[in-house]
């Protein structure tokens, strides 16, 4: 059997009554569109986060894009974030019609390198984007004080951050808004697509509401613009409810196949293991080794009928689509070492021992050769 970074199909069988339980549940309601079950995952997700607002949407994508729209960003300003990040988060900034402004991360943990911000603030600068890669979360502390001292708004992508902490604090309520995504491969993930983003300030919940339902306050009155059909599903939203209620389990599954590749592959030379940066609990969306060698590594497993990905293999400032940004070769240099050399082991909370020694075993062969 094939062995891939992702797959859905053992936790399936294993959660299939209560999955197909939730698709009955709504169907019998009578309501399909942003009803009870939208409602009541709603505020369990904001319970979780000790927040007050969640409002759901239909990806991760556009939980960002109505984020930084409830915090008033648009045409004109300039929104600092990072290139080593899946191109959504910059898709997202690009969509409301402001500005990426790329800074450098961090060599041994690949987040975001807040020393270099300050350097990157100008005049235009509205927003902080910090993205809580892989499973942990960027140094908030610094990110927070430059926003309070230039006045900006911070916008925390937690699309691979679930359930993480940074000195004891949950992801996505150390900002003034925070955007998930519930794509099937996240820690937290539906059966199809959705999002959210979760707010303490009430008026940007309010915004984020208009936002989602083209603009509108009641049926057929459009209030304020712009506005979206962004609306997460209540089948969906059902899925979730189930499924939030095992999020602490998921984490534990994936800290223990963590576990297991530090004690499998710990002591190969030139292969680097994921880095704990300090105060962070990590929950391991992808577990992302380095290699230098990491394309032969990637092509000699393949014989071995294990097939990974690279996450991310283009830095977004080198896609030909941001080209007009003018990021040149070289301007991230860190960014772009990584890309040569990154790529992502199967990490998911039903992958069993026996798949994962498998995966370790050939590994150690590749490398070893």
């Amino acid at each position: 059997m094939s062995t891939y970074v992702w797959n859905y199909l053992q936790e399936y069988h294993e959660e299939r009554a209560d999955i197909l339980d939730a698709v009955e549940t709504v169907f019998e309601s009578g309501q399909l569109i942003l009803g009870k079950s939208v409602e009541s995952f709603e505020r369990e997700f904001a319970a979780y986060h000790a927040l007050p607002h969640c409002v759901g949407v239909d990806n991760g994508t556009n939980a960002i894009v109505l984020g930084l729209q409830a915090l008033g960003i648009g045409p004109g300003d300039e929104v600092i974030t990072v290139s080593n990040t899946a191109a959504p988060t910059v898709v997202a900034i690009d969509a409301v019609g402001a500005t990426p402004v790329f800074v450098d991360v961090r060599a041994e943990d690949y987040l975001m390198d807040t020393t270099r911000i300050e350097a990157a603030i100008t005049p235009r600068t509205r927003c902080l984007l910090p993205v809580h890669l892989y499973g942990q979360c960027v140094e908030m502390r610094p990110v927070l004080e430059l926003a309070e001292r230039h006045g900006l708004r911070v916008l925390e992508d937690c699309a691979q951050a679930h359930g993480a902490r940074h000195h004891g604090t949950l992801a996505g309520t150390m900002g003034h808004a925070a955007a998930f995504s519930f794509y099937p491969t996240k820690v937290l993930g539906a059966y199809g697509d959705g999002g959210a983003t979760v707010t303490a300030d009430p008026e940007v919940d309010a915004n984020l509401r208009r936002l989602r339902y083209y603009g509108m306050e009641q049926q057929y009155y459009v209030v304020r613009t712009p506005g979206h059909n962004s609306r997460l599903d209540e089948v969906q939203a059902e899925i979730l409810r189930r499924k939030l209620r095992r999020l602490d389990a998921y984490i534990a599954g994936r800290r223990e196949v963590a576990r297991r590749y530090e004690e499998g592959l710990g002591d190969i030379p030139g292969l680097v293991l994921p880095t704990l940066a300090e105060g962070n609990d990590h929950v391991h969306y992808v577990y992302v080794v380095r290699h230098p060698e990491r394309d032969r590594v990637i092509e000699a497993l393949d014989a071995y009928d294990i097939h990974l990905n690279v996450s991310y293999r283009w830095p977004v400032h080198t896609m030909t689509g941001f080209a007009h940004l003018g990021y040149g070769k070289g301007s991230l240099p860190v960014t772009e070492r990584l890309a040569d050399e990154i790529f992502s082991l199967p990490m998911y909370p039903s992958l069993t021992a026996d798949t994962q020694d498998k995966v370790i075993s050939a590994l150690r062969s590749v490398l070893d050769a």
